[in-house]
């Protein structure tokens, strides 16, 4: 009897996901809730057990492969005939190794939509991606010229790397938001003198949600043609790993104390850097704090995290000379920044609300 197994709903309206990596081969015997496949989305990395325990007769889709939720994966146990319903699916969904469709198929989900966008026919390009995937690139290229896509970088120059993992999930995300978000940065000077730099982001984050509530707009999503406003304060915080920018949620920030925080803070850097978040820890945020610490520089303009409608920056702070009563003395001083979704968002609340969170800070 065989066992066919499909990419599963994650949950958090995700429709697709890349395979990352097989712990298993084609007639390699695996046991029930033996490590199977990992799934990595826009969200987090998954590594799913096997339902099943047999033989892997099939292996259907290769790692790298974005696919959409309810693709027949693998087959575990006996092959099913080519007639029968394990090859169909394969071919319906057009997954299968070796059987993916020219054109769209050898294509994301976000390609295929700026090529419908752009007015390019998929069908007639050649990609020059991994596996003779088309990018966006290619498809952008395409426009330009006319609907021929430009020629690929000759074989041997310069060292290639295929875009995968949650390096292509960032390309893909910061993309989006880039094009879609008409985004705008507010940045205030503040002096943080008194403030204990050892907690900062807990501090931040704490004054972020209590700013939060005097400026809901801030703390929302643009859905369509309505505006939600969100009654939670899930913060997101953003985290450097050496996979790439994780976004962990630290929950209710307007009510957890700042010890609370730091403790749930270190927690989420600490699991995210290891690779060991869960799902539901990297769902839900209604708004984002990234701080970069002594990496940060005197500025940057942090994106917003779509579909959030703001993200607060934290940048380097240092002795800087700076003029009290009437006289230059020293002092700790930083800049704290706002970018917004201005179609959301008016200036003058995202300056309030920035100007709001550095009082906190420095109270």
């Amino acid at each position: 009897m065989a066992y066919e197994f499909r990419l599963p709903d994650l949950g958090e309206g995700l429709t697709e996901g890349e395979v990352a990596r097989w712990f298993v081969a084609e007639g390699q015997e695996i046991a029930e809730d033996d490590p199977l496949v990992e799934i990595q989305t826009d969200k987090t990395t998954v590594e799913i057990p096997s339902p099943a325990a047999g033989v892997v007769s099939r292996i259907l889709v290769a790692e790298g492969d974005v696919v959409p939720v309810g693709t027949l994966l693998v087959v575990i146990g006996e092959e099913a005939s080519e007639a029968g319903p394990v090859a169909e699916a394969a071919v319906s969904q057009g997954q299968a190794s070796g059987r993916v469709p020219a054109g769209q198929g050898r294509a994301t989900p976000l390609v295929k939509k700026i090529a419908r966008e752009l007015g390019v026919d998929l069908a007639a390009l050649a990609g020059t991606g991994p596996d003779g995937r088309i990018t966006e690139q290619d498809v952008r290229g395409a426009a330009v010229s006319g609907g021929q896509a430009p020629g690929p970088v000759p074989a041997g120059e310069g060292r290639r790397e295929p875009l995968r993992g949650v390096r292509r999930l960032i390309a893909e995300h910061l993309t989006r938001a880039h094009r879609e978000v008409p985004a705008v940065t507010f940045v205030e000077e503040c002096d943080f003198t008194g403030v204990d730099l050892g907690r900062l982001v807990p501090l931040a984050l704490r004054a972020t949600a209590l700013a939060l509530q005097e400026f809901p707009e801030l703390n929302a999503r643009l859905e369509g043609d309505e505006i939600v406003y969100l009654d939670r304060y899930d913060l997101g915080l953003a985290v450097q790993t050496e996979q790439g920018l994780i976004v962990p949620v630290v929950r209710g920030c307007d009510t957890a104390s700042v010890d609370e925080l730091e403790a749930e803070v270190q927690r989420l850097a600490e699991a995210a850097r290891a690779g060991t978040l869960l799902p539901e820890e990297l769902r839900g945020s209604t708004f984002t704090v990234t701080s970069a610490g002594k990496l940060g520089g005197l500025f940057v303009t942090p994106l917003v995290n779509h579909p959030e409608v703001g993200i607060l920056g934290l940048h380097r702070i240092g002795p800087r000379p700076v003029v009290r009563d009437g006289e230059v003395v020293v002092r700790p001083l930083g800049n704290v920044s706002i970018t917004f979704d201005h179609r959301v968002v008016d200036g003058a609340r995202a300056a309030a609300f920035c100007l709001d969170v550095i009082a906190r800070l420095q109270d």
